[in-house]
């Protein structure tokens, strides 16, 4: 049973935010650090700023030989089984750390040399260089050092869906970068079988990590190995009939062997090959996975275009309905605007409660319209107002939208009605307020957004992205 199944949310993976998860058995996906750095958001610094903390404590007490501290802070982790990803065969019970599995990895990073020397930089380049430390693992450390933000990210999405949350649950190991030690809180979270639940974005995990040893010895360290071998003239270099001279993989692994401890010894003696590595990986970190990957790999729907426009069409205009429309609003353009779009706030308070903003997203900028627009202006959220009413918006419209807008929340919406009658003097209207530098938005109808579905549906994110790019240039044209 499913997430939403458990709570009834009457919602399927591609409207939801988090990663939909099996409520008992484990659901094979991994949190990747190097994903953070994707989520262009300050929820995702935040996460990867202690995952940093950590990790150089723990590496630090090792090159100072002061292992029992080392062991200390791993031995601290807790089982993450409260997210339900990973590889375990039936009811979740994690890998996580353990003490048991804490003196494994203390045991590995304290006998490898990229350790030791601080060859290594960041908890992820651990699975390319030291046995014992594969994705699991560094998913597992992953999931408890951004606990806190994980806490956060839930409270915030069962506000967003009505999921009921539970008082002073126990919180789990937390944290502390100041203290750089552990503590346990109390939360409000939602429980599943007798046990807390932590959502996770699902812009965030991957069926793999990034970083692999294997492609790294396949790609980087045996073809150092070749040039080398070619350099010096070795015995395994081989002259060519047709001219030239070769050094075959298999002659290279023969030599010189295979695996994570090849890994190390090698980039030990040349560094720049771990410094090649991470610029290419910079350049190509995987991407969220798609609606359909997530489906393969839950068994779960993918989106149901036809269902989510009948819902908009099927309410009622008016005010008797407008926390419907909202909804279905929300509920569609989550599923159009995934991945580059997060975050769903349904009712957003702003200024303390001043003012209310309709549907927000946090801009990551992963992909598409939303990167191009965040390249190009200040897009760092993006706000949606909903109006259920027959008549136009109009200039109180306008600036009820664009006084939601500011300079570290970005200056970019959607205006969505119902049906608009005069559509050149609602442009009119939002182009003034663009010249004015009150903020640029897009006026949409039920029509207008059935068209950009429909262009998802048969040109994919490019053709998403020339509709909404000739939307938003009719503002500054």
């Amino acid at each position: 049973m499913r997430i939403s199944e458990h709570f009834s949310l009457g919602r399927s993976q591609p409207t939801l935010d988090f990663v939909d998860v099996d409520v008992v058995n484990d659901t094979p996906l991994f949190v990747d650090p190097l994903s953070l750095k994707l989520l262009s958001s300050v929820w995702a610094s935040e996460c990867i700023s202690i995952i940093q903390n950590f990790f150089k404590a723990v590496i630090s007490s090792i090159q100072s030989g002061d292992h029992e501290n080392a062991r200390r802070l791993l031995s601290s982790l807790g089982e993450p089984n409260e997210t339900h990803l990973g590889l375990s065969v039936g009811v979740s019970h994690g890998r996580g750390m353990g003490n048991l599995l804490a003196g494994t990895v203390w045991d590995a990073l304290s006998k490898s040399e990229a350790a030791k020397t601080g060859l290594l930089e960041d908890l992820e380049e651990t699975v390319l260089m030291v046995p014992g430390i594969d994705v699991d693992i560094v998913s597992d450390i992953t999931t408890n050092l951004i606990r806190p933000f994980l806490i956060r990210y839930t409270q915030e999405m069962c506000e967003t869906y009505g999921i009921p949350l539970t008082d002073d649950v126990v919180s789990g190991p937390l944290w502390d970068p100041a203290s750089r030690s552990w503590k346990v809180e109390y939360a409000r979270l939602p429980t599943v079988n007798d046990g807390r639940l932590l959502l996770v974005p699902k812009g965030m995990v991957r069926q793999d990590l990034t970083y692999n040893p294997d492609k790294y010895f396949r790609d980087y360290i045996i073809p150092h190995l070749q040039r080398e071998e070619i350099s010096a003239n070795s015995s395994l270099v081989q002259v060519l009939k047709k001219g030239g001279v070769r050094v075959t993989k298999k002659s290279v692994k023969e030599k010189y062997g295979f695996g994570k401890a090849v890994n190390a010894r090698e980039t030990l003696r040349n560094p720049a090959i771990l410094k090649r590595y991470r610029e290419e990986v910079k350049r190509h970190i995987s991407p969220p996975l798609s609606h359909s990957e997530l489906a393969a790999i839950e068994g779960s729907v993918l989106p149901d275009w036809d269902a989510l426009i009948g819902e908009v069409q099927q309410t009622q205009v008016g005010n008797a309905e407008a926390d419907r429309y909202e909804k279905a609003i929300e509920a569609l353009l989550s599923a159009l605007f995934y991945p580059a779009l997060t975050n769903p706030h349904v009712q957003h308070e702003l200024h303390s409660g001043r003012k209310r903003i309709d549907i927000s997203y946090v801009n990551v900028m992963s992909n598409g319209f939303f990167h191009w627009l965040g390249s190009h202006y200040p897009a760092q959220m993006v706000f949606v107002e909903c109006k259920n009413y027959s008549d136009d918006p109009a200039n109180p419209e306008i600036d009820q939208l664009s006084g939601r807008f500011g300079p570290s929340r970005g200056k970019f919406g959607f205006l969505v009605c119902r049906k608009i009658e005069n559509k050149t003097l609602l442009l009119q209207r939002c182009k003034d307020t663009a010249v004015d530098d009150r903020g640029f938005m897009i006026p949409l109808d039920d029509e207008d957004v059935f068209e950009l579905v429909k262009a998802k549906q048969q040109g994919g994110d490019q053709a998403l992205f020339e509709k909404l790019k000739a939307k938003f240039d009719h503002l500054i044209m």
